[in-house]
């Protein structure tokens, strides 16, 4: 890829404005151009995605990164004439000894008299963006459903089981006492249903000095002790991981729930004895998720063998009550995806058959 200093020639030194600076903490690729698409700006993200350095950047026409350099330079041509605020449209961003990356491109005017920015957002980063902004959607919806439903279940719930109660002392056949039994029995497992929804609401979040580690090795000593034989929990820390404040007692039921379903799903690999979890803990940086940018981020990955999540709920999973396992409840993601979103952070899936990661991001200081 060449870039040539067209209808103008490239400075010596790209000496940036400071007011651009700040466009270095973006996780977007940014350029700030004139009405004619030579770069006055561009920022570290987009040195990166191009392979190229600033210096070559700087004075020369952003056109020319795009396979097709016609569509920028009629967006340019509106920006000129005030024909728009902001202009959108999809574009292939080519790059040094790589395949052109496909971007969403917006171009808007700047305060600035002629200047114009130019955001290009790669389409695999917008499409994990709307993901995750889904997700957060759905666990606001689920959490208000889920306390709704159960407060609305538990009053009724109380007046069955009394009165089977009362219906029983007053029976003299044991046949009949039986199937008193059974409405007291399935109303008690109800309760038990109501008040796991209601669990992560009534708790009060008690905040502390939280070790991941200490969370991961904690959970691993449960698994292991669940499942004794066939299954392997494979420790990969970066131990640099400072500690943050959270809820240590949440965070580990929400490691829990991830690594028992995951030990659930393993069933077959157990009985062949290769059954394996992966707690991999990273540092992220500049990651951006819950609609924030953070600076520096937890990733923690529980990763098991199995056969994957199945395609019929895989976009589901984080929802109440389903489950891909023959009795289960449904409950325990949900109420793990609950405690993460309380650390400000979030869960996400990517799940092949042989692979499952779950992943956890919480902010860090």
């Amino acid at each position: 890829m060449h870039l040539v200093a067209r209808r103008g020639a490239a400075p010596k030194e790209p000496a940036a404005h400071p007011r651009f600076q700040a466009l270095d903490l973006l996780a977007t690729l940014v350029a700030v151009v004139d009405h004619q698409g030579r770069v006055l700006f561009a920022n570290a993200v987009l040195e990166d995605a191009l392979g190229l350095s600033r210096r070559s950047i700087t004075g020369a026409q952003l056109q020319d990164c795009f396979t097709e350099p016609v569509l920028l330079d009629n967006a340019l041509k509106g920006a000129r004439d005030n024909e728009f605020a902001a202009l959108r449209y999809d574009a292939h961003l080519r790059r040094l000894n790589h395949d052109a990356l496909s971007v969403h491109v917006v171009v808007a005017q700047t305060e600035g008299t002629g200047e114009v920015v130019v955001e290009m957002l790669p389409l695999e980063q917008q499409t994990r963006q709307e993901r995750e902004a889904r997700l957060l959607d759905q666990a606001q919806a689920n959490k208000e459903l889920i306390r709704n439903l159960a407060h609305e279940i538990k009053n009724p719930l109380g007046g069955i089981r009394g009165a089977a109660q009362l219906l029983q002392m007053e029976l003299q056949a044991k046949e009949l006492i039986e199937y008193t039994q059974v409405i007291v029995h399935e109303a008690d497992r109800l309760q038990s249903l109501v008040d796991r929804l209601l669990a992560p609401h009534r708790r009060p979040h008690v905040v502390g000095d939280v070790n991941i580690h200490e969370v991961c090795e904690r959970v691993r000593a449960l698994i292991l002790a669940e499942f004794p034989r066939g299954l392997r929990v494979v420790r990969d820390y970066d131990t640099s991981i400072p500690e943050f404040r959270g809820d240590r007692e949440q965070l580990i039921q929400a490691v829990l729930n991830i690594a028992h379903n995951a030990a659930q799903a393993l069933a077959e690999r157990i009985e062949a004895g290769d059954a394996r979890i992966t707690f991999r803990t990273r540092v992220g940086r500049q990651l951006t998720f819950g609609k924030q940018r953070y600076r520096l981020a937890l990733e923690l990955h529980v990763i098991d063998n199995g056969p994957g999540v199945p395609d019929s709920i895989k976009d589901r999973i984080f929802f109440p009550l389903v489950s891909g396992r023959e009795g289960g409840s449904g409950l325990g993601l949900t109420l793990a995806q609950t405690f993460v979103q309380q650390h400000h952070g979030l869960i996400e899936c990517e799940s092949a058959p042989g692979e499952t990661d779950f992943k956890i991001l919480i902010p860090l200081p």
